[in-house]
């Protein structure tokens, strides 16, 4: 499911490489999550710094809209460690490496993982989370960022409804 990539892509801070290919990933979207048309093309059509400067505010600051996965679940807990191990490990087996700076919770990182699996597998992996991807979107829709859109699209993909 290269979607899932994709998806992941644009949910990451908006770097210069995602405008320099946003013809080829407007065709992606088209094809594979045409829900996604509008969010992409006004993502990258707009100026580089502006959103840059929209993404830091809607996902740097504070953690009800971050995008590590464990940070919603559990917080500052112990569990959030050996959660973290397990999920590195499963990273492992499909050969995806991490970088130093990395941490194995980042959604668009776990996005990169499921789309090298089986498509049930992915779409079970999508199950597995859909709880925080509705939390999530529900969140960002609440602050009308446009991102909220990635996270029904993830639902819908994953076969839940999204958000309302």
């Amino acid at each position: 499911m290269q979607i899932l990539k994709v998806i992941g892509l644009l949910m990451e801070y908006p770097d210069e490489l995602l405008w320099e290919c946003k013809e080829d990933a407007l065709a992606l979207i088209r094809s594979d999550a045409p829900m996604l048309t509008d969010f992409t093309h006004n993502l990258l059509n707009a100026p580089l710094l502006d959103k840059q400067a929209e993404w830091c505010e809607v996902f740097d600051r504070g953690r009800t809209t971050s995008l590590l996965l464990f940070e919603h679940v559990h917080a500052e807990s112990r569990d959030r460690g050996q959660a973290m191990v397990d999920l590195l490990a499963e990273y492992e087996k499909v050969g995806l490496q991490l970088d130093c700076r990395e941490l194995p919770d980042y959604l668009p990182l776990y996005l990169e993982y499921l789309s090298v699996l089986p498509d049930d597998q992915a779409k079970e992996g999508l199950l597995n989370v859909a709880p925080i991807l509705a939390l999530l979107g529900g969140r960002l829709k609440q602050r009308e960022a446009p991102w909220y859109a990635l996270f029904d699209a993830l639902l819908q993909t994953g076969g839940k409804l999204p958000f309302k």
